[in-house]
């Protein structure tokens, strides 16, 4: 994958970190059903939070609940964790880049916005 190239997840968890956590899709919430080993019901009690149709993860001490030092599900996570911080809107937004690649030390050092460009738009 081309991304291996500029982008090495340091399992920092500052994206896993706020007051809330990506919403989750029906398929998420089946995959992570599955790599808990658990009915959907208990899932949803011991570990979302609902609000309305917004289905989310808990947070813990301002973390995911999922996260302890790294993601303690990742083969099971959300398909929005699996797709950040390589979020489409960087490839348009030179701004959104900027605050991304600050604050997340999984990207390479001295990454230029139009080499990220390049390099996505040839893996596509």
């Amino acid at each position: 994958m081309v991304a291996e190239e500029f982008f090495d997840c340091q399992q920092c968890g500052y994206c896993c970190q706020g007051e809330t956590t990506v919403s989750l899709d029906r398929q998420d919430q089946e995959r992570l059903s599955a790599h808990l080993g658990l009915p959907f019901a208990e899932v949803k009690r011991l570990y979302l939070r609902i609000t309305g149709n917004t289905v989310q993860m808990k947070t813990v001490d301002g973390h995911c609940i999922f996260y302890d030092n790294g993601c303690t599900i990742h083969p099971g996570k959300p398909w929005r964790c699996r797709q950040w911080p390589l979020h489409p809107s960087m490839i348009d937004d030179p701004a959104n880049f900027a605050v991304i690649t600050g604050s997340c030390p999984g990207f390479k050092a001295g990454l230029s916005h139009e080499e990220f460009r390049r390099k996505m738009k040839n893996a596509s």
